[in-house]
């Protein structure tokens, strides 16, 4: 059974397929500590979490019948961090598939994934921490994992933008792993609409500049940061 912090329907808020209805299954731990992190309700107690309080134990009958509710074919896994659970996930994705179920994922690029995952995944959305994660840099960039993603080719890679210094950092890691500029996406961070315009303003400049791409965050926007949007 699958750690579920929560299950919801929605619109796609970000990168690639931003607009496109999802259904978004959300699971619990995480192994970084991101400072601006919008979903540490995912990881800040899991030293002491609990079954039925921080998360639910969710076996594949119930989650198919819970997503069958909705009429999006699209699901999301995000989290937390997803390849934490990929032995578990394999499995499920297996049936997601048998029943006509696209899949991404979405993962902060430090685990490894096993081939047998890759076959069932449409979309690895690939979201490398910078410095401004207030996150160890051995903690946040595993080498290996970053060029075997970067070679791919369901895979796109999300930056989480807080200032202009943070580009250099950007084109340093895409030199680095040899990540192609087509792959790339630069998100504005921040969690209020007035944060998220100022921002990307001057950040939709930037991606012209270097032919990336530029995400926004729609769920934030039209809602605010609230869970389940």
């Amino acid at each position: 059974m699958l750690p579920i912090s929560e299950i919801f329907y929605s619109i796609q808020g970000e990168g690639l397929h931003a607009g496109r209805p999802s259904v978004f299954i959300r699971l619990y731990y995480c192994n970084l500590y991101c400072s601006w992190c919008d979903s540490k309700y995912t990881w800040e107690n899991q030293a002491k979490a609990k079954e039925g309080i921080d998360y639910f134990l969710v076996d594949d009958s119930s989650l198919f019948k819970i997503i069958s509710n909705y009429k999006s074919k699209n699901i999301v896994i995000t989290g937390g961090e997803p390849l934490i659970h990929q032995s578990y996930l394999i499995n499920t994705l297996k049936s997601l598939k048998e029943r006509g179920y696209r899949i991404e994922i979405e993962t902060n690029g430090t685990v490894m994934p096993k081939e047998e995952l890759i076959q069932l995944v449409d979309l690895f959305t690939v979201s490398p921490k910078l410095s401004n994660s207030n996150v160890k840099y051995e903690h946040r960039i595993k080498p290996a994992v970053l060029s075997f993603f970067s070679s791919l080719e369901n895979s796109v890679f999300k930056f989480v933008i807080v200032s202009n210094e943070d580009i250099e950092e950007v084109l340093s890691l895409i030199k680095e792993f040899k990540i192609s500029n087509e792959k790339v996406m630069l998100m504005p961070e921040g969690t209020d609409l007035e944060t998220l315009v100022k921002r990307s303003i001057w950040l939709v400049e930037i991606c012209k500049e270097h032919n990336f791409r530029y995400s926004p965050r729609i769920h934030i926007m039209l809602w605010g940061n609230k869970r389940g949007f």
